[in-house]
Parts: C-alpha cells; structure tokens; sequence
C-alpha cells in the first residue's frame, strides 16, 4: 500500500474525528436504548423513522412526544398533518408549544415531501445549524396528485400501487438526501393494513410506500398495542391510557429486532421510565429473579414501579443513585 497515494487523497475523502450522527431522546428512555444502545439518543439526525401499526396503537401520541423532546431541545418542529386530525389543546397537554409549531395540511403525497423540502430550505435561508424535526402524520392516507386529479372518486386503475410506490420511491430519493445535508430528521406515521386472501405466512403489509420506504429508513418502529386488554383505567374505570410494545423492525442505528414496552398516557404523553425495567437488568444495573422478585442493590421494588423508587427521597443505595445520575435525576427532584 503506497502510503503517499493515500496522504494525496487524505484531504479528498477520509473519517472525521467528529460522531457519525447526532441524536435526540425520544422522551423515552427504554426506547432510547433499543434504537441506539443508549438510554438517551433516540432519533438520528438527518434520518426517516417509520411509526408503524394498527390504528388506536399510540402512533400520534408517540410522534407528538418527539416533538415535545425535539421542542426542549431548542429543534424547530413541524406537523404535516394529513389527516385532518390534530388538536393544539391536546398537543398543549403533551407539552407541545403551539407557537414553536410549524403545521401544514398536505392534500396529495408529492405536496407533502416538497412542503418537507420548501420548509427546511426556508429554515436554513435564516439558521444554517439549528436541528428540524418534521412529522407526517400519515403518510397512509395521501394520495398522488395524478389520484385526486380523476373526475371520479372511485376510480381505480391495477397499477394505482405500483405508480404510488414509484412516486414514494421518487420523493425519498430526493429528500433523503436533503434531510442529511441540512440536519433535519423525518419522522412518518404509517397504518398496517391487511392483505386479501392470505392463507400462508404474515398477511400484514405497510398500507403506503412499499419497498421503497423501507429501504430508505433508518429506523423502523412497530407499535403493538390491543385495545381492550391493554387499556389503562384509573379508579372510576375510565380510560387514562395505553400500554403496549415497541418492536424494533428495522435499525441502522444499534442491534435490530430488539423491542421494549411502553406506556401512553393521554394527557400526558410518552412515559419516559416505562419498560426500563428488562433493559435495566440486561445492562446489570437491576437484578431480576426467576420468581420475579427485582433489586437495585439492597432495596426491593415491585414490577413496574421503578419510576417511584427513583424519585423516593428516602431509598438511597449506590447501585440507586446510579441509574439516578444516569437519567439526570437530581436531589432536588426527589419527593
């Protein structure tokens, strides 16, 4: 190997000293982990991360989340709402400021990834650093232009599929490259839609993008949640929330296929301490045993309650005070 060859091309192509990508939490700590490894880098910037499921799974209530982390952390954010459906007071009670907001109302799917595009060269024409944060919600319901164009709402043709997904795979190649350049991160919400006359193997498929989407993301995410056992309710039976599963299909990011449990709350959001607890314990931070019976040091806790172990004044332990320092937990917040 001619080493003077290579010092020439040194200047032309070579590994910068600085990470690869920069990340933001996602207002949960156990998804953190499963995406990057680390109990506080979620969101890549400059990636696409899919929020995919059945309806009524958390998907919306997830991605308002992100925007609420992105918003504290000083990101500019935007909510391409295609569905119609959002509401800023209940965004406000997500912790989501509708005045740092920035919101649009696509009508067809090329509208929506050249809003995405036009939004960041606008940003960047004033702040060439600040991080953008932009969510579509969803891309599951936007038709192409050439779709809404017909003179008749149910016209259909047999190839309506594949020209949808050459024009998805047209626009991803286009803002892929955007969003890494201009340090920007997309994130789009998809619905699982079921196949007709599936008799053998998985009948699920993503209901927009095909393979195209897939390919370009960075991270894929599957919400799994059903709505009657995992409802939760308080005292008076009515609903306060949702639990469920985050399953980890695709990742570039960290070790792929990992999955982690979640908690929604409607009027809150993301819990950020939920489902730390397996993870917890991969990590030889917490012991749980085969009865089920789980310790951080000498102090016993029950499943699922370490969110109020940690902010307890009196338990006090080095192994405790740890995972405290870890999640920024300080002494002033102890109750």
């Amino acid at each position: 190997m001619n080493k003077d060859v290579l010092s020439k091309l040194r200047d032309n192509s070579t590994l910068s000293d600085e990470p690869a990508s920069e990340f933001i939490s996602t207002g949960c700590y156990a998804l953190n982990r499963v995406i990057t490894g680390d109990y506080s880098k979620g969101m890549p910037v400059g990636g696409i991360l899919q929020l995919q499921g059945n309806s009524s799974t958390g998907k919306t209530l997830f991605a308002t989340t992100f925007i609420t982390a992105a918003q504290k952390e000083g990101w500019y954010t935007k909510l391409l709402d295609a569905e119609n459906t959002y509401s800023s007071d209940f965004g406000k009670k997500l912790g989501v400021d509708p005045e740092e907001l920035l919101y649009s109302t696509p009508r067809y799917l090329e509208e929506a990834f050249n809003d995405v595009v036009s939004t960041i060269t606008g940003i960047r024409e004033h702040d060439k650093k600040t991080p953008i944060l932009l969510v579509i919600d969803s891309v599951a319901v936007l038709a192409t232009k050439e779709e809404l164009s017909r003179d008749s709402v149910g016209d259909t043709s047999n190839t309506d599929g594949a020209r949808r997904a050459l024009t998805f795979g047209s626009m991803l190649r286009r803002v892929n490259t955007v969003l890494k350049e201009q340090r920007a991160t997309l994130v789009v919400i998809n619905q699982i839609r079921s196949k007709i006359n599936v008799m053998y193997g998985n009948p699920e498929t993503t209901a927009a993008g095909g393979k195209a989407l897939e390919f370009y993301l960075s991270t894929d995410l599957k919400c799994v949640s059903n709505k009657t056992s995992h409802v939760t309710r308080d005292e008076n039976k009515k609903p306060t929330g949702i639990t469920g599963e985050i399953k980890v299909v695709k990742n570039k990011l960290g070790v792929p296929f990992q999955e982690c449990a979640f908690r929604v709350e409607f009027d809150k959001g993301l819990d950020p301490y939920y489902g730390l607890e397996e993870l917890l314990k991969e990590d030889g931070l917490i012991e749980i045993s085969s009865a089920g019976r789980r310790t951080v040091g000498d102090i016993a806790f029950k499943k699922n309650t370490l969110q109020d172990l940690l902010f307890s004044k009196p338990s006090s332990n080095p192994e405790l005070n740890k995972i405290r320092t870890m999640f920024g937990i300080s002494q002033e917040s102890l109750g």
